[in-house]
């Protein structure tokens, strides 16, 4: 047997308890075939010297949006604005592009006072201006795309609009009124979406990613277009993919009555149709919004005000999405980032056990607030939370004033988790927030933000738990624990090359480890250092 590839003189952290350490591994068709010893007498067509390198599972991200990441970064980006002044000045100098004037990174904690749709009409009276919020769930509007939403949309008291004085919508729009807006903007054509999908997979690839879940294609508030698993078929991806499908396109079907299944999408696919590098994941579920934007349900509100956020939808509608999404054999991710949207989560995961039993390891999607006693039925329910640490690297100072103290030592909680049995799978939600996995990793080791304060410190886990989150728990949160997640014989060759082992290196600079090379089956699809040459 001649192996394709072999490595030598590394690090290699398996992450597989019943072989946690190696310095060479073999792999032959796209899989590892063994290590040292077992592959010391076998040839390779190609051997990398791996000069002492550290040597990890390739990354799983449970949670990105690869479309939305690289559409991201070629968006003019005015996050760097600290007052609505300098917003409108940039805007000034943007060319519209198919008549939107649109940009993204749009944070109303940074600025002197919140943009409205009085201040985009200075920019423009004659074409729609778009402004995104950093996490997606909102966004400011001119007056001319307020006068294309359909009155429904902007009716006095709808969750999301924000008004003024006088009742007049100020053109901040959230959750499901910023949904309206965006079916003006899509679809974004296939060429498009594949682009953007190829700008994503690269940043993936640069941080150690090689595997990332997409979260949520054809609907909801992410989706591009309802051809969008066509971007993702147009060109051999460079990365493993897994496609979250919206709950938006469940509809009716006419099976059989034994089946059990009311509504599914076309030809019955679901979790698990697929192959290796692309694949179908977990039916997404919206039932809030999110911290940023003050759209998160929590059970009391936000401090300093009355308001303790909202439901996404109808709970009506999101019930129905949740149970016929379970008794059709979907694998679910439900997005739940307050305390309350969380209760309905577990309500009615509870309920979809009790009409219809079957063993499935559903998604929490976020599992941002967590009362003490919701630990017990997520462990329960044999649920995975799928958190996302850096938003707490980002924005946990923001976060823990408008939570309070007692409420902040239960945002993205860790230890605690771990505690109750709970695995976890780590993410990043990008382009939300930064996507690096290592960076994520440190901050579930010292729960340290970007300001310095430690945010809910109780919660700190190991760097071997961390590891775990993004390896392990991350394929387990996917269904695809037999092929990723350690290194192990028969499982794919994808590989994190690292400049240290995380393990070993100061806590406080695990985030500036180098990522020397990244390998998805065999091939090294990021190496700037040709280190795989």
């Amino acid at each position: 047997m001649i192996l394709d590839m072999k490595l030598v003189r590394g690090r290699l952290v398996t992450m597989d308890p019943t072989r946690p350490e190696a310095t060479s591994v073999g792999v032959w068709r796209g899989r590892i075939v063994g290590f040292d010893e077992e592959i010391a007498d076998l040839d390779a067509e190609r051997v990398v010297d791996l000069d002492g390198a550290v040597v990890l599972p390739g990354f799983v991200d449970a949670h990105v949006h690869l479309a939305w990441a690289g559409r991201a970064s070629v968006t003019a980006d005015i996050s760097a604005c600290r007052s609505v002044a300098a917003i409108i000045a940039q805007l000034r100098e943007i060319e519209p592009a198919g008549g939107w004037l649109e940009v993204a990174g749009y944070d109303h904690r940074a600025l002197d006072r919140p943009l409205t749709a009085r201040d985009l009409d200075a920019v423009a009276q004659d074409r729609r201006v778009y402004v995104q919020d950093l996490s997606g769930h909102a966004c400011v509007v001119n007056t001319f795309v307020l006068k294309e939403l359909p009155p429904s949309a902007l009716a006095p008291g709808t969750p999301g609009v924000e008004f003024d004085r006088d009742g007049n919508p100020t053109g901040g729009l959230a959750e499901g009124a910023q949904t309206a807006v965006r079916r003006l903007r899509l679809p974004y054509s296939v060429d498009e979406i594949a682009d953007h999908v190829a700008l994503g997979a690269r940043q993936c690839l640069a941080q150690g990613v090689t595997t990332a879940s997409e979260a949520g294609v054809a609907g909801g508030i992410v989706g591009s277009s309802p051809l969008e698993v066509a971007a993702y078929q147009r060109d051999r991806l460079p990365l493993r993919v897994q496609l979250m499908v919206s709950a938006d396109v469940l509809h009716t079907v006419a099976a059989h009555r034994d089946d059990r299944v009311t509504r599914a999408i076309d030809l019955g696919l679901r979790t698990g149709f697929g192959g290796d590098r692309l694949s179908i994941g977990a039916l997404k579920v919206f039932t809030d919004g999110g911290m940023m934007a003050r759209t998160a349900a929590l059970t009391e509100p936000y401090e300093g005000t009355n308001n303790s956020g909202h439901l996404q939808d109808d709970p009506e509608y999101m019930t129905a999405a949740i149970l016929d999404g379970h008794a059709a054999g979907w694998q679910l991710a439900v997005h739940a980032i307050g305390d309350r949207a969380l209760d309905f989560t577990l309500d009615t995961l509870e309920e979809a056990h009790r009409r219809f039993p079957r063993h499935v390891r559903h998604r929490i999607e976020h599992c941002g607030m967590t009362r003490p006693e919701q630990l017990k039925r997520i462990a329960d329910l044999d649920a995975i939370p799928v958190i996302q640490p850096a938003f707490l690297y980002d924005n946990g100072d923001d976060y823990s004033t408008i939570m309070g103290a007692r409420r902040s030592a239960w945002m993205y909680r860790g230890k605690a988790f771990l505690d109750h049995g709970i695995t976890i799978a780590g993410s990043s939600d990008r382009p939300v927030s930064d996507g690096a996995p290592l960076k994520a990793i440190q901050f579930m080791v010292d729960r340290t933000s970007k300001g310095g304060n430690r945010i809910g410190p109780d919660e700190a886990i190991t760097v071997d738990q961390a590891l775990t989150a993004y390896t392990r728990g991350a394929a387990a949160a996917c269904r695809r624990e037999d092929d990723l997640g350690t290194l192990s014989v028969g499982k794919l060759a994808d590989f994190a090359v690292l400049g240290d082992d995380p393990r070993t290196h100061d806590v406080a600079k695990i985030s500036r480890i180098p990522v020397v090379a990244t390998f998805v089956g065999g091939e090294a699809v990021h190496d700037p250092s040709g280190l795989g040459a």
